[in-house]
């Protein structure tokens, strides 16, 4: 087992009796990162909360070698993670990107996006629209990553105007447009009277341990 999966299984049932779903873990050299979520919404008071949990549990249980790491604590943002067999179900109707591990994919293809057609305890369907509308069915075990796709240019139509840009009309959004469509859509589905301000990701916390 990686050390991933064992932090995995030592901080899910923390986060899960706060009300937070641990959504994805990585680890690199001594760099932890965690995602997490909540619904309607996660706010930065539940994100500290959660690190200050998850660090608690990680020091108490003294499973990262060396003793020795940086916590990171993160929302999924817009475009989010799929790992879990609920993950894909909870997305079913929405466009995501996959990549395939290697040796997996049709004629070496391992990386396409499409619309989430199916999901089930051993796989998902994915209809592929530059395969002419082919309906793929893709195993678990196939997928080396997966995440949804947001839709920027919906989102842009549907934000606040700006001054007209000299660009052309098929032109990757920018960076700034990205950022301003985000927080339209995140504003579009908090409760009326919210006034906390949010950012493309609502928030991130890190706390070091030298123990």
């Amino acid at each position: 087992m990686s050390i991933a999966e064992t932090i995995e299984q030592l901080v899910a049932p923390v986060l899960s009796n706060l009300g937070i779903e641990l959504v994805d873990v990585e680890s690199h050299s001594g760099h932890l990162k965690l995602t997490i979520d909540r619904e309607p919404k996660l706010d930065l008071g539940a994100i500290s909360e959660a690190t200050a949990a998850v660090s608690h549990a990680l020091d108490e249980a003294d499973i990262v070698p060396g003793g020795r790491y940086e916590l990171e604590v993160s929302s999924p943002g817009v475009e989010r993670r799929l790992r879990r067999p609920e993950h894909f179900s909870r997305f079913v109707g929405s466009d995501i990107a996959v990549r395939l591990r290697s040796g997996t994919g049709r004629d070496g293809e391992r990386r396409f996006e499409g619309r989430l057609t199916a999901a089930d305890a051993a796989g998902i369907t994915i209809e592929v629209p530059s395969a002419g509308a082919d309906q793929r069915r893709i195993s678990y075990e196939d997928l080396d990553r997966a995440h949804t796709i947001f839709d920027w240019r919906a989102a842009l139509a549907s934000a606040p105007s700006v001054p007209p840009r000299h660009e052309r009309r098929d032109a990757r959004p920018s960076a700034a447009d990205r950022s301003r469509a985000a927080a339209a859509a995140r504003t579009a589905r908090e409760p009326a009277g919210s006034d906390e301000a949010h950012h493309q990701n609502p928030g991130r916390t890190t706390r070091t341990s030298s123990r």
